[in-house]
């Protein structure tokens, strides 16, 4: 992908805290594990992927980051369906 506009809806990323800075109070498996945040907004300036930018979130914040990818998209769901749980509430009806 080449040259992203200035205005495109994208997410960038930005590592807070390197595995090094985290609490020791952590569980191990999260305490080797960098914190990263993950932010949408409107690019600020023409980018590629993997520069560092700053965009404005839909609140004005301005954020700065490497650019991920533009127009993002949701990917999560609730998971596949439960057949016990769709009588939940029913059954107490009836």
């Amino acid at each position: 992908m080449g040259l992203i506009a200035k205005g495109t809806w994208v997410e960038i990323e930005e590592t807070i805290l390197r595995p090094e800075e985290r609490a020791p109070t952590l569980p191990e498996d999260t305490r080797k594990t960098p914190l990263v945040m993950r932010v949408s907004g409107f690019l600020l300036e023409d980018a590629s992927i993997g520069d560092a930018v700053t965009v404005s979130t839909m609140i004005g914040r301005e954020l700065s980051g490497r650019l991920r990818v533009a127009n993002p998209s949701y990917s999560h769901s609730f998971g596949t369906i439960v057949p016990e749980l769709l009588t939940i509430g029913t059954e107490a009806a009836r």
